[in-house]
């Protein structure tokens, strides 16, 4: 009973916090919407996975807290860059192309990020890289949601 009562909370809890934040449905790539917690835990055990098997180039999506904001890197193409804690307690680098897509202002730390883009292993966890739009078209388009803004 004490579960079923917890399940019902955290359900209302979403959607109260769910249609309480601004519509970006719109703003997101067809097919895409904002990620259901029953469905971000499905897509950390992937990227579990894709760590413990030394993976690369898994498209993915999921979301995490702001662990560390880190400066962007300026060499070749710009890269906002910054850790991400997901809810399986493991930490990503995000590599989020700027020179292709807006930065995110004003990030800081315990912020929550939705992110879609692709995972390549590293030893401490790993990056997600390509949160933006491919614009020769011929990959996948990722993306970053923060705040309610979508950024691609």
């Amino acid at each position: 009973m004490m579960r079923l009562l917890l399940i019902i909370a955290i359900a209302l809890f979403y959607t109260v916090y769910h249609f309480s934040q601004p519509d970006t449905a719109s703003a997101l790539p067809a097919g895409e919407h904002v990620i259901a917690l029953e469905q971000s835990s499905a897509a950390d055990a992937r990227i579990k996975q894709a760590f413990e098997q030394h993976e690369g180039g898994v498209q993915v999506q999921s979301r995490g807290l702001v662990a560390k904001v880190l400066p962007d890197d300026e060499e070749g193409a710009r890269h906002q860059r910054f850790i991400l804690k997901l809810n399986n307690d493991m930490t990503l680098l995000v590599a989020h192309n700027i020179d292709l897509a807006p930065r995110i202002p004003e990030i800081k730390l315990g912020d929550e990020v939705d992110f879609y883009g692709v995972y390549e292993w590293g030893h401490k966890g790993g990056v997600i890289h390509w949160t933006h739009h491919d614009p020769q078209g011929r990959h996948t388009g990722g993306w970053l949601r923060h705040n309610g803004r979508v950024y691609q």
